[in-house]
């Protein structure tokens, strides 16, 4: 396993790799909107199997969610995407040892957003277009519940609960980063994803795949305005927890360094969460 200061050197040259894709607009556009698909299945898949969990008043709702939503990291991780929770962290962290600018790592949390966004939005039209909500009439009803749920947080509970979600997320990536075989790697990634999803807090990018499919089929509680202030607060405590308190964090237990801007990008078999 890495030590803390080999993971964050690793880090700091994925940022640069990162930096150098946008140089590359069409693979790192397609890498872009996978990581928003990506992670819409992850929710499509939690919907239709906890949907009918949730419909009959289950207490293990909550819980299976959680365990069957891994599948959406681990696809952006193995199969290889670029997702903007994970950049917050990756980017700052360049930022931070000075292998990317700060003007770079604004812009690389900037289009991956804008292209998970545009990514979900494709999944999500699929999914509608599938009918695969109306065959499973609980899981369409979950969105439902997901949106109205939603709708009723303050600006301070989006914050604070996307806050601690991309604790967890960024958590599982830096651990993936440490670790050098896949078998626990994916078991880091499960756990963390089964602790989010089940505590009820909020990815940004996973609610981007909600919220479309709730416009897609007119559910009120998919207003363009609720849906612009889940993206606002939600991503804003997605950033502070990835980009901060594990990010920036790591970096001071990595003894705070820096590296030369000149150096070689890494380069891996695995994806660039």
């Amino acid at each position: 396993m890495l030590s803390i200061p080999e993971a964050l050197d690793t880090q700091a040259k994925a940022a640069l790799t990162k930096a150098r894709d946008l140089k590359h607009p069409g693979a790192f556009t397609v890498s872009g909107l996978l990581g928003g698909a990506y992670v819409g299945v992850g929710v499509v898949l939690m919907v239709s199997t906890a949907g009918p969990l949730l419909a009959a008043g289950d207490p293990l709702t909550k819980l299976v969610s959680g365990l069957v939503f891994g599948v959406a990291l681990t696809l952006v991780v193995f199969a290889g995407a670029e997702l903007v929770t994970s950049t917050m962290m990756t980017a700052v962290q360049g930022f931070a040892a000075r292998s990317i600018g700060g003007r770079t790592a604004s812009r690389l949390i900037a289009i991956t957003f804008a292209l998970n966004f545009v990514g979900a939005l494709l999944f999500a039209a699929l999914i509608v277009a599938s009918g695969v909500l109306e065959t499973n009439a609980a899981a369409g009803a979950m969105v439902h519940e997901l949106l109205l749920s939603k709708s009723l947080l303050t600006p301070l509970e989006l914050v604070i609960r996307g806050t601690l979600c991309n604790v967890l997320v960024c958590l599982a990536v830096w651990m993936g980063v440490r670790i050098v075989s896949p078998g626990p790697r994916i078991a880091v990634i499960l756990l963390a994803m089964l602790a989010f999803v089940s505590a009820g807090f909020e990815h940004v990018v996973a609610n981007m795949t909600t919220y479309w499919i709730g416009v897609l089929l007119r559910d009120p509680a998919a207003s363009a305005a609720l849906f612009a202030e889940n993206m606002l607060f939600v991503g804003l405590g997605n950033l502070v927890g990835g980009g901060i308190l594990v990010g920036l964090m790591y970096w001071v237990l990595a003894g705070r360094p820096r590296v030369q801007p000149a150096e070689q990008p890494v380069t891996t078999n695995t994806a660039r969460p």
